[in-house]
């Protein structure tokens, strides 16, 4: 057994291919593999395995020496500029494997030679490899020189292209001389002349699209099993960090509201978890890749998910998982006008943040995922079909908010949906409990599936009326659901109502 894989019962690799690995089964086909190798190089390292099929079978190879001796040859010949990685041969349940684990490249972009250095060029998106634009190849080079893109200044803007009066604003305090803007990055000097670069730009223009057309935000309320129906749509412009709040506004003029009454004011719980999708909202705007064409950073609000786009891939050497943990600026000018304005709390800390308050909130864990050109966080939200739910705030397209049906209690106010006779049997299940989520979904013949748990037991945790016996851990194998004292005074409530 070697300490670099895990073998199951079953003889195969525990591990998958990802971004990071990629299994061949031998060298019949070297251009795939020199691509996989080249991605590696230009996106953040990782490690071919040869002598191992898709599905992890451990297959070998025959003769170890020659294929290591061909694969460093392949290598020297076929890629530039020179890649050294470390080859090694393994054994593995008494069959050799060759190892070539390859660094994160600081001479990237690296490439094919015979295609040369704008169309060799390869990248890893997810456990695929796939050919860069010649905006990413252009990124990769700046990358690797240690030069950001919001760092370049923009020739064709003058000073006056920037609106003092919203940075100081947004800073809280006086931009309004050139050596603040040099100071923040927002400005450089050419000669005799200040030149705006592209961070000041994106932070205080009135109309960054003029120089950049991916600076904006397109939000849109899409409908329908596959989000084909775009019900309502807004277009943000203007200083990015101002971006956010609009973004978020539109959401909210989307979202459920419902009225809690406590004894001093009322509280407005929302039907879409408003922290984390701000955070997630933030993070697009300040780690987006500015530099690509007619791609904005977008904001879905479908019926069952909240999904955030922003342009660009992963910076080099990040992958999913590290992004949990380490945290890269691909705009640190632009991040730096956020975090003055308070709209960025820190750095760092975003998206571990996001995934522990959707987890809080009772909501599956987010899905963060690099899709062509960009990258994709998916938030999961409960059920916002209007044929199925029907709350206070619910807007139709001419307008009309639909009636909802109320059920009383000195402290709280319920919102009663067309999900109502699920709710009963669900709440009567748990009235016995505690119980399995299972159980719940069961009692009211519905499938044991997350989609199903999102939208008709989640909603009920929101309310009140359910309960989890492990509330500070969600997703706990443990995890059971009781009725509260809310939920059973809604569950008289109903029952009354019937006689």
């Amino acid at each position: 057994m070697s300490d670099y894989f895990t073998l199951g019962a079953d003889g195969r690799l525990a591990d998958r291919e990802s971004k990071t690995l990629e299994f061949k089964r031998d060298l019949s086909s070297p251009d795939g593999l020199l691509r996989t190798l080249v991605a590696f190089a230009n996106s953040a390292g990782g490690r071919l395995v040869i002598g191992v099929a898709d599905d992890g079978t451990v297959v070998g190879v025959d003769d170890p020496l020659a294929e290591e001796e061909r694969i460093a040859s392949l290598i020297d010949d076929r890629i530039s500029p020179q890649l050294v990685p470390a080859i090694d041969l393994v054994t593995l349940r008494d069959k050799t494997v060759l190892i070539v684990d390859v660094p994160l490249s600081t001479r990237r972009p690296h490439y094919i030679t015979r295609l040369g250095p704008e169309a060799g060029v390869y990248v890893r998106l997810g456990s695929t490899t796939r050919q860069a634009d010649s905006a990413l190849v252009a990124e990769l080079e700046r990358n690797a020189h240690g030069i950001a893109f919001e760092d370049l200044p923009e020739p064709r803007a003058t000073f006056e292209d920037l609106d003092l009066e919203v940075l100081s604003k947004l800073r809280g305090h006086s931009t309004s001389v050139v050596a603040d803007l040099l100071a923040l990055g927002l400005a450089v000097k050419q000669g005799d002349q200040i030149v705006p670069t592209n961070a000041g730009i994106l932070a205080a223009c009135p109309d960054p699209t003029r120089f950049h057309p991916s600076a904006w935000v397109q939000c849109g309320r899409l409908r329908g099993p596959y989000g084909t129906d775009i019900f309502d749509q807004a277009e943000i412009h203007g200083p990015m960090p101002l971006a956010v709040d609009r973004a978020v506004e539109f959401l909210l003029k989307h979202a459920y509201k419902t009225a809690v009454f406590g004894q001093v004011r009322r509280r407005d719980i929302y039907s879409i978890p408003i922290e984390p999708i701000r955070e997630v909202i933030v993070n697009a705007l300040v780690h987006a890749s500015y530099a690509e064409r007619g791609t904005p950073i977008r904001v879905g609000f479908y019926d069952d998910r909240i999904q955030v786009d922003s342009p660009g891939l992963l910076l080099p050497g990040m992958t999913i998982d590290t992004m949990r943990r380490v945290s890269r600026l691909r705009n640190p000018a632009l991040a730096r006008i956020f975090r003055e304005a308070g709209i960025m709390e820190q750095w760092g800390t975003g998206v571990q943040r996001v995934f522990e308050q959707v987890a809080e909130a009772g909501l599956p864990e987010p899905i963060i995922e690099e899709i062509q050109d960009r990258v994709r966080v998916t938030i999961y939200v409960p059920n916002h079909d209007p044929q199925q739910v029907t709350a206070r705030g619910a807007r139709e397209p001419e307008g009309r908010e639909q009636k909802s049906e109320e059920h009383t209690h000195p402290e709280h106010t319920y919102t009663h949906s067309n999900n109502g006779r699920y709710d009963v049997v669900m709440m009567r299940a748990a009235a016995h409990g505690p119980v399995h989520r299972n159980t719940l979904l069961e009692a009211a013949g519905l499938k044991p599936l997350s989609q199903n748990y999102t939208r008709h037991v989640v909603p009920l945790l929101n309310r009140g009326l359910l309960a989890m016996t492990v509330p500070d851990k969600p997703r706990s194998k443990a995890q059971r659901y009781i009725l509260t004292d809310e939920g059973r005074a809604y569950l008289r409530h109903l029952t009354e109502g019937s006689e």
